[in-house]
């Protein structure tokens, strides 16, 4: 997140609940999460597994930035030129949009406090999302399936690629390409926005003012510009990991642990293992090496969010009963991603993408992927009425490219992946592991699509009903009781959204 503007109630809350469950919370933008993150020189510890989560986090380094080692082409505003378009949020999201508008030959300004420094994310992808956008050059690892563990006895080999986001390589190529096409960008932050009949004037923090045509909002979740005008109660996941060296891992380095619902590292703390029989987590991991891992403690969603310390904890117990020893700590991430909740004003001047907008997966966390296609869905949007005879422009410009961004298939399949986040809510570590179990058994193209996003409503109707036919008798029984609620909420908003 790059900008936090606390000027509703709702922006208040988010902030508010944010620092509850981060110890440390360094704003910065985001893609696929809102993620508080230490990088820097590495610290050494003993060889053996940490007793507590304090002894774990004595590992972790100091703070330190990284930054891309290139020139950026600065905006000036002594000429006073009305760009076409201004980004707010130096993201991956705001980046994609830029570049390609730049592309077709508008002006483009880029607007972020830290515009060189690289993002701090671990992002993890689908391997097909990737390769379907031409960013294969930007995965510096890649596995050949993933592994779910559902608990002691039962496990889930999925067959499907997954890498891991090179995050310097992407913004490299992504920072390279807008020079080329000649986007200028100001170190800064926006604090307000004035809106005129063809124009909108960006007030910065340095006091510059910036105007354009078109203002783009992609500030993650601090929701910097984009206006909500309904109370907004997501469910939170949260998550705290780390990349580290360790003496030895019990998993396979050709395969990525994409969920590990397993507790039997709880037996001896009885308060633990209730909690999380009540909130389960579950580890996430990337091995590069037999002594090189990311490991992520992970709450998937949950209202409130898990706190911080409580996730740490469980990944302290989980590591040192896998007998995980930790002898350094490259970096650690701290992971607060709000799911699900109202979508934004729809439609209204400033234009979003990404968590701002409400793109982030309500059942599954992920936007990565869904928010860098949709950038040429918006850009196309800008480039067709700004570079045209229409004469269309103000409000009337950005309703027709919030159309384009949320059409009403995608405001449905939103609706259906927010009655799967209510339902997952409502279960306990033996129904979320019933849950998963039955979904991964489902024909590939099913649990496929509805990790990506690709099915829409008739899709995910048929997803539902194969779901519910997969599912034992007591998850059937449990989805029918808890989800009847859920159920009758999305349909009536289904009923109630028109074009």
């Amino acid at each position: 997140m790059d900008t936090f503007l606390l000027n509703t109630h709702t922006k208040l809350d988010i902030l508010h609940t944010v620092s509850v469950f981060a110890d440390r919370v360094s704003p910065f933008s985001s893609l696929k999460s809102s993620r508080f993150h230490s990088k820097g020189t590495q610290k050494n510890g003993i060889s053996k597994a940490a007793s507590s989560s304090s002894a774990l986090l004595e590992l972790v380094p100091e703070t330190k930035k990284e930054n891309l080692e290139f020139g950026l082409p600065m905006f000036d505003p002594s000429k006073g030129v009305v760009v076409d378009l201004a980004v707010v949020g130096g993201g991956p999201a705001g980046l994609a949009v830029a570049q390609q508008v730049s592309e077709a030959g508008l002006s483009v300004c880029s607007i972020d406090p830290s515009p060189s420094v690289i993002w701090p994310n671990n992002y993890g992808v689908w391997v097909d999302e990737f390769e379907a956008m031409d960013l294969l050059d930007c995965l510096d690892t890649t596995w050949s399936g993933a592994v779910v563990f559902i608990d002691d006895k039962s496990t889930k080999n999925l067959d499907r690629p997954y890498g891991r986001v090179n995050r310097k390589q992407l913004k490299s190529k992504m920072m390279q390409k807008c020079i080329t096409n000649g986007v200028k960008f100001h170190q800064a932050k926006v604090v307000k926005v004035i809106h005129e009949e063809s124009k909108s004037l960006l007030i910065c923090n340095d006091g510059v003012t910036i105007q354009a045509a078109v203002v783009l909002d992609a500030t993650g979740f601090s929701r910097c510009l984009v206006q909500y005008d309904k109370p907004y109660n997501p469910g939170y996941q949260v998550a705290y990991g780390i990349l580290a060296e360790v003496e030895e891992h019990p998993f396979d380095i050709n395969k990525m642990v994409f969920m590990d619902w397993r507790d039997s590292h709880l037996n001896n703390n009885k308060e633990l293992k209730e909690r999380n029989r009540k909130i389960p987590t579950f580890l996430y991991a990337m091995p590069f090496s037999s002594q090189r891992i990311f490991l992520e403690e992970t709450s998937l969603v949950a209202r409130p969010g898990v706190p911080m310390k409580d996730i740490q904890e469980r990944m302290v117990a989980r590591l040192n009963h896998l007998g995980i020893k930790v002898k350094s700590i490259e970096e650690d991430e701290h992971c607060v991603i709000p799911m699900g909740g109202c979508l934004p004003v729809l439609p209204q001047r400033v234009v979003g993408i990404g968590g701002t907008a409400g793109m982030v997966h309500p059942s599954t966390g992920y936007m990565v992927s869904r928010t860098l296609a949709a950038a040429p869905i918006v850009a196309n949007a800008i480039v067709e009425f700004l570079d045209s005879d229409t004469n269309v422009f103000g409000d009337e410009l950005s309703a027709k490219v919030w159309k384009n961004l949320w059409p009403i298939e995608r405001r449905r399949q939103r609706e259906f992946f927010c009655f799967g986040m209510d339902v997952l809510l409502k279960l306990d570590l033996q129904g979320t592991r019933r849950f998963f179990d039955a979904f991964f058994d489902l024909e590939p193209r099913y649990w496929h699509g509805f990790l990506s996003s690709r099915l829409f409503l008739p899709e995910l109707i048929l997803f539902g009903l194969s779901l519910f036919r997969h599912a034992s008798n007591t998850s059937r029984l449990e989805i029918m009781s808890k989800g009847t609620v859920p159920l009758a909420f999305m349909v009536n908003n289904l009923l109630q959204d028109r074009e």
